[in-house]
């Protein structure tokens, strides 16, 4: 799967660049939980600026993560998301629990301001 991983303060963004399915989606729910054990993250940023497609893994995916960054008292946020992808999250309620932004830098001035 192609992510990109990087981190702005205690943020962890994950900037997604291909579909998320169930191959995909089990590569992302094992790197990211190593990454947040081993780093110092406080809040996550699921950027989807490369996903087309997405099935009930890819929601279960950030659900799950967005469970284990609120144990630690974080948040996380959506990103980048096209009006495919947003229905999905809309249709699931994702959206009622996760906020969606426009752009990474709006949801790191919400997470830290």
């Amino acid at each position: 799967m192609d992510v990109k991983l990087s981190k702005k303060g205690t943020t962890l963004v994950i900037k997604i660049l291909e579909d998320m399915d169930h191959h995909s989606a089990q590569y992302l729910r094992q790197k990211l939980d190593n990454e947040i054990i081993k780093a110092t993250v406080k809040n996550i940023i699921f950027d989807f600026s490369g996903v087309n497609f997405m099935d009930s893994s890819g929601i279960g995916v950030v659900v799950g993560r967005y469970n284990n960054i609120k144990k630690l008292n974080g948040r996380a946020a959506i990103v980048n998301a096209n009006p495919k992808i947003m229905q999905i999250f809309e249709m699931s309620g994702v959206l009622k629990i996760i906020p969606a932004y426009a752009a990474v830098e709006d949801a790191l001035s919400s997470m830290c301001g």
